[in-house]
Formats: C-alpha cells, structure tokens, sequence
C-alpha cells in the first residue's frame, strides 16, 4: 500500500472521528435539556461513543448505495440545537440524506428545510408532564427496563423511576439488587455508576434515586409515603395476569395504572405497539404489553397481510431457554420442561400464534404455532411460513420489507438485515421487536418463509417502555415521517 493513500486513509478516519465525537455532547444535551432523541437511520444514538455514531452512519450505504458522511449531517444537528422543539425522536441520517441528495430539495436553506420537514414540533412547548414509574418485581425484564428508563436520566426525563418492589429484605439483599443491575452475563456491565443508600433503603443510578421496596402483596403498599403519586405500577412478576389479580395494584395508595409484562387474561387489553397501540385509551388503568413473541411477529405479520394478503400460516418460535426452565433434570409441572434446559432442544407450546389475532384481528384463525426451547440464554427467531393471497418473489419481499423498517408507521418495532453472516448473539441488545434476516427469506409463488429475530428480553422491554410511555400521555412524534 502507497504512503499517499496510508494517509488518505488515515486523514478520513480521524475527520470521521472529529465529527462524532463533536457530536456526542450535542446529542446529549438535545436529550437531557429538550428531550429530543437522535438517530441515524433509526440507530438511536442516545448515549453512544464515537465509534457508535461512526458505524450508525455506514448504515446509510446499505440502504441508499452511497454513504452519508458526517459532515454532512454534523450542520443538521447543530442547527437542531439551536431551534425551540417540543419533545421528538429526530433522525439526523434521514435529514441529511435528503437534504443533500433528495431531488426536490432546496440545498441553499437549510433553516427553512429543518422548519419544513420538523414543522410538528417546531416553535412548541413541552407540556408532558413527568409520570411516576414503579417495577414491581426486578428479574429479567424488571432489570432491563430500569436500564431503559436510568439510561435517560435528566432534567426532561418524562418517564421517572422512583421504586422498585421485591420480597425478601434479609441482610444483603441491596447489594445483591445493586450488583444484578450492574451487571448482566447477557447484556454486558451497566453503563455508569450504581451507589446503595443502606440509610433510606435506596439505589442512587446516574443520578436517579431508586426506593426498595420489599412487600408480600400489591395491595399493602403506601407509595406515597415516598413521595410516589399517581405511579404507573410495571409488573414483570407474571403471578397476577387478569384484571383482579392486577386490580390490587390499584388498591395501593399512591397508583393510578398498571401495566404487565406478560401475556393478559379475560378482557384486559395485549398491545403490540405500532399494531394496536391506538387502542388505548386514557381510562384503561391495567393494560397487558403482551409477550415478547407476539411483540416480534405481529407487526410483521401486520406489514405482510396489508401489502400481499396472508391466507394462512404457521409460526414456529425457535426460543432461548427461560427461568421458567430447570437447568438440570428435575421436577416441573410443564410438559418436557423438566429436562435440562442448557442441554437440550425442548418442544413446548407458545400462545403466540393465538395472541396475534388479539391485537391484529385480521389474522384470527389463521395461523398455528409451536416452539422449541434451544440452549442459548438470548436471542429468539420465528419461523414464519405463510400462504400469501398474491404470488411475489424473494426480492420483491425483501425491499418491502426493507422500506418497512426504514420508513414505516412500524420502523421502531421492524429491523433489517442483509448480512449473511449474522448469528444470534449479534441480536443482543435490538431496540426493534424483530429483525428480519433478508438471506435467509424463502419465496415460492405465493408461499413465503420469512425468518425473524428477536431479543427476546431487550427488545421487549423496549416495547413495553412504548407502551408505558402512551400509558402515560406521553406522545413523541418520529420526524421526518
């Protein structure tokens, strides 16, 4: 290699890194002071290093086929800290992009563009008012979603975390509460700081202070003698699923919602966002974020039905083994699920395929499903084989779906891969409910095998925070759109 391109090569990469990391403070102050929420063609880049920024905007180059570079996109961001916005999710990427190479854009006024393309936010106050959150129950999902909620700490933060509830209080159990939030064998260390406040029974995380709580039943809990009012109540126990068992939440002084991790009995609502998110309404107070399958299939299969029609089908889930599982042969009440979970493939049953017609009606009676339990701790796929009212080809399906992830209603629950080289573990810690594996798409006339990813436990979680967010009033719009 010649000296000239060594260097050429090297001058590149480090303007590259001059502009991310003139971008991090920007980015975090847009969060923390207005509540606006940056990304790159959909990568959120709410607490990402340089190199995060950097490998956001290579993105651009597999969608467009020329890359985005950031100083292309360093003016748009800085022009949207200079503006008076109401709370967003603003994606840089897409506004550069445009601005740039779009065919009917005025490259000369980038102010009057930004005002254009941001008019829904531009000039307007932020009237949403804080809500008051509380875990009831701090396991997998109940980690991982104060994760989600302390990761946005600031003066704006909307969605504040004041309480989680356990049982036990035995000597040590903050430390064992704080050093399971610190860190996780599946997603990694938390990123900051966690002190334990042994005087007020608390966790102090990146400057949010956490109150412990330990209590046998919802219903005994006065959360106002902490200063907690009108809480949303997360329950991630999974012990209460209809309407009474989930009501003594709302007999607690100091509670006014409650929301659970799991999948809802009776007549209690299972939201999939994106699908059927409209269907709450500000008098629901015990709404069901169903479960993290239905979350992964159902706006996909939603996407799928309106452009070529879904005749029938069949799901078959391909799950990373849960708590619920033994991990060496023993005793359970659940069929096959006694055996060893690390060691073996288990057939199991899942809901899901039922559960989709409860937030996409269109589809009832349409599909069957199955899963197989498989010795990874993370990371699930489904295995959607559908019969399609049209005929279509691999291609076809894949830029739809492609389109989907990028420029849809559904561009946060849908994600795209076109590697081929992907195996699960890269799919931990998505922010999407599903992301869809185009190498691996299947097309024969009108029958379709479509494979899709999901986190099963982060991800979900970033739907449940969705859904808690509309709980909760708080509605943020996604520009441009």
């Amino acid at each position: 290699m010649n000296q000239p391109f060594e260097q050429e090569l090297q001058s590149s990469w480090q303007e590259r890194q001059e502009y991310a990391e003139m971008m991090l403070p920007i980015i975090g102050k847009l969060y923390r002071n207005k509540s606006i929420e940056i990304s790159v063609y959909g990568r959120t880049l709410l607490n990402a290093s340089a190199i995060d920024v950097i490998k956001a905007h290579r993105k651009v180059r597999l969608h467009e086929g020329i890359k985005l570079r950031l100083r292309e996109s360093y003016p748009i961001l800085e022009a949207i800290n200079s503006m008076q916005l109401a709370p967003a999710q603003i994606d840089i990427g897409k506004l550069a992009f445009d601005f740039h190479y779009g065919s009917a854009v005025d490259k000369t006024d980038l102010n009057a563009y930004l005002k254009d393309k941001l008019a829904d936010v531009v000039d307007k106050s932020d009237d949403h008012e804080p809500q008051d959150v509380v875990l009831y129950g701090f396991g997998r999902i109940g980690r991982l979603l104060a994760r989600l909620m302390i990761e946005r700490q600031g003066q704006n933060n909307k969605l504040r975390l004041r309480a989680i509830v356990v049982r036990g209080g035995r000597d040590g159990d903050l430390e064992k509460r704080a050093s399971l939030l610190r860190r996780d064998s599946v997603h990694g260390p938390f990123n900051g700081s966690i002190t334990i406040d042994h005087e007020r029974n608390a966790l102090k995380a990146n400057g949010s202070y956490i109150q412990v709580i330990y209590a046998n039943s919802p219903d005994e809990i006065d959360y106002t003698a902490y200063g907690i009012n009108n809480a949303l109540v997360i329950d991630n126990t999974g012990i209460w699923r209809d309407r009474d068992g989930l009501g003594l939440h709302l007999k607690a002084k100091g509670t006014s919602k409650a929301l659970l991790t799991a999948p809802g009995k009776g007549d209690i609502k299972n939201i999939v966002y994106g699908v059927n998110n409209s269907d709450i309404t500000e008098s629901d107070t015990i709404v069901s974020a169903a479960s993290c399958t239905t979350n992964a299939i159902t706006p996909v299969l939603k996407a799928l039905d309106e452009e070529y029609g879904i005749v029938n089908g069949h799901v078959e889930t391909v799950h990373s083994y849960t708590n619920d599982q033994n991990l060496i042969d023993n005793y359970h009440k659940g069929e096959r699920r006694g055996r060893s979970a690390p060691l073996n493939m288990v057939i199991t049953e899942t809901g899901a395929a039922k559960a989709v017609a409860k937030a996409y009606p269109k589809l009832a009676g349409k599909l069957t499903g199955n899963a197989i339990r498989v010795p990874t701790p993370n990371v699930s796929m489904a295995i959607l084989n559908l019969n399609l009212d049209k005929t279509t080809d691999k291609v076809a399906v894949n830029e739809f779906l492609r389109d989907t992830a990028l420029f849809s209603s559904l561009q946060h629950q849908i994600d795209y891969t076109a590697s081929t080289e992907v195996v699960s573990t890269d799919m931990v810690g998505t922010r999407a409910a599903s992301v869809i594996d185009s190498q691996a798409t299947i097309v024969a006339d009108n029958r379709l095998t479509l494979y899709v990813w999901y986190d099963n436990e982060f991800g979900y979680s970033c739907q449940v925070m969705r859904v808690a967010m509309d709980m909760a009033g708080i509605t943020v719009p996604t520009l441009p759109v």
